[in-house]
């Protein structure tokens, strides 16, 4: 479909709170959101699909350069599928962490605990992969294909990245952000065209009943945020 160029104003809706409306709402999102930990145990459970769905609908609602919402969400549930995923990511994690990872690279991630296996690959219930799509395709006049520029690409990817984790937060889902370098095993596998790129892995699903986590501290205030 042509995308159409034409700028169509229409009234903007918003809801104009109180101070203390507006205290409270964000009082009772960041409680929700501090609580939010990456885990890498999951049980079995199943996760309802209308709320992986739900989930994305949110994220596919952030801003993106141009409007051109330059994303893909492919949810994974065949328990073949995420094999050949884990296959694949391990391999790659396998050379990082035995021969491509600086040393310290190797020791900034020790505290946390991690290692080439990824077996919450197989485990969890549910996989989404996003994707970058640095261009679009259409049809042209000649019975061939022009590339539509998009714009921020990585920024967009990004930010809607950000809503998807906090909207599975909030809905009381475990997840983590996996990043295997480099990627290009889950274009093939997922058989996914020219135009998309990986740009991150997110299994979903409910933490197993012997889950932890390491022990961290976050940034203060006074720390990340600068007044001037």
């Amino acid at each position: 479909m042509a995308r159409d160029y034409t700028y169509r104003p229409i009234p903007l809706e918003f809801e104009t709170l109180s101070a203390d409306d507006q205290r409270s709402r964000l009082t009772e999102f960041q409680s929700r959101m501090a609580k939010r930990r990456t885990v890498r145990h999951y049980s079995s459970a199943p996760v309802e699909d209308d709320l992986i769905d739900r989930a994305i609908a949110i994220a596919g609602a952030a801003p993106s350069g141009a409007n051109m919402q330059p994303w893909r969400f492919v949810v994974v549930r065949d328990p073949d599928v995420k094999r050949r995923i884990r296959e694949a990511a391990e391999e790659e994690e396998r050379t990082f962490y035995g021969r491509r990872a600086p040393d310290d690279w190797l020791s900034a991630l020790a505290p946390l605990g991690t290692d080439w296996t990824k077996e919450f690959l197989e485990t969890a219930p549910c996989l989404i992969v996003v994707f970058r799509v640095d261009y679009g395709i259409e049809p042209d006049d000649e019975g061939g294909e022009r590339h539509i520029k998009h714009y921020y690409v990585s920024e967009s990817v990004g930010i809607a990245c950000g809503f998807l984790l906090a909207a599975l937060h909030v809905a009381g889902l475990a997840t983590l952000t996996h990043t295997p370098s480099p990627m290009k095993f889950l274009s093939s596998i997922l058989a996914r065209p020219r135009n998309e790129k990986p740009f991150l892995l997110i299994p979903v699903g409910f933490p197993a009943s012997e889950a932890v986590v390491p022990a961290i501290t976050r940034k203060g205030l006074e720390e990340i945020r600068l007044t001037v």
